[in-house]
């Protein structure tokens, strides 16, 4: 069994990892930390593990992490990257769930976080955690970088279309919304229902956190300068990123095809029948990244749509796959869970 911890638990991500790791058939949870629940037992405070999770939150003990195969950090950006080596110079692997290790230059983390990086030279071992580009890489790893929500869903999405070098790649533009949850477990006046219900607004247009990462993850797949306009907003719903993609086609492709074969045997990314137009619901609580590629009105145009839950795919059940991979188990141990609905 594969001894698992998570520096804090008390976040969403952190209760989606408890979920998804309390029935993984080869995980056993050793460890969840919080310095403001120390001592509350985690059913309390997430009642749905109510006979599954019978840990209580403990500080953020290093030396007590040291005995856990592997740790995940769902906590703040900025946490990871303080705890990071002596836990890797002890031997147990690091699954990180902030930003603390996606960006590969040092100096563009201090310009988007605020601040210098703590160890900047752990950044080059780093491996960026989306399976369906670096799941090679990820066999090896010690320290992994799980990827954000929106990068998810909006490289999946244009990947296809940049490997085979068929768009501008000077000119994309993602257009992408998000529930709620993905703003964190915390209070605040912009996630009060009476705020963010029957309600639609975009934020962080002229400049977004995940903006770099997106472009840095395009730039390494179509081998140039990206040019990227990404624009977030909010949506009154609790879970779900939908991503809807523009590029300008420089050739002519059978799109329908160079997504099914790119993602055949992609055991978490559907691409849907031509036509298709995936809903945010049909992946809720699964680890799932949906397609689906058009072309209106037959001209040079290629508009993608993509969605996922941004707990899941976005974050815990990727940052769960991320730890499969790493100690060579079943990609999909713990993840074939069917998505909710209604």
């Amino acid at each position: 069994m594969i001894k698992a911890g998570i520096v804090g638990g008390t976040g969403y991500t952190g209760v989606e990892l408890l979920r998804l790791l309390a029935g993984h058939p080869q995980v056993m949870l050793t460890a969840i930390t919080s310095r403001s629940e120390a001592g509350m037992a985690v059913s309390e405070m997430f009642p749905n593990l109510r006979g599954h999770v019978a840990l209580t939150f403990s500080e953020p003990d290093p030396v007590a992490l040291r005995g856990c195969d592997v740790v995940f950090f769902a906590t703040p950006n900025g946490t990871a990257m303080t705890m990071a080596r002596e836990l890797l110079e002890a031997g147990v692997r690091v699954i990180d769930l902030a930003a603390d290790f996606r960006l590969t230059d040092p100096a563009l983390w201090e310009q988007w976080y605020g601040s210098p990086h703590a160890c900047p030279d752990l950044l080059d071992e780093a491996v960026y955690g989306l399976p369906e580009v670096n799941r090679a890489a990820l066999r090896g790893a010690r320290l992994v970088a799980n990827p954000g929500c929106y990068p998810t869903a909006v490289t999946l999405g244009f990947l296809p279309l940049l490997e085979a070098g068929v768009i501008e790649p000077t000119h994309l533009i993602a257009d992408a919304k998000s529930g709620v949850s993905g703003a964190g477990r915390k209070a605040s006046v912009g996630s009060l229902l009476c705020e963010a219900g029957d309600n639609f607004k975009a934020y962080g247009v002229a400049g977004h956190r995940h903006w770099p990462e997106i472009r840095q993850n395009l730039g390494q797949v179509g081998g140039g300068e990206i040019g990227l306009t990404f624009v977030p907003h909010l949506v009154p719903m609790i879970r779900g990123i939908h991503a809807t993609l523009y590029g300008r086609l420089t050739r002519e492709v059978d799109l329908q095809t160079l997504f099914a074969e790119r993602y055949a045997g992609e055991p978490f990314v559907d691409v849907m029948p031509a036509g298709a137009h995936p809903e945010t619901r049909s992946v809720r609580g699964a680890n799932l990244c949906r397609l689906s590629v058009h072309r209106p009105q037959g001209g040079d145009m290629v508009v993608v749509l993509s969605v996922i839950d941004n707990l899941v795919k976005g974050a815990a059940g990727q940052a769960v796959q991320n730890m499969n991979i790493l100690f060579g188990l079943e990609e999909t141990a713990g993840l074939t869970g069917i998505a909710l609905l209604p």
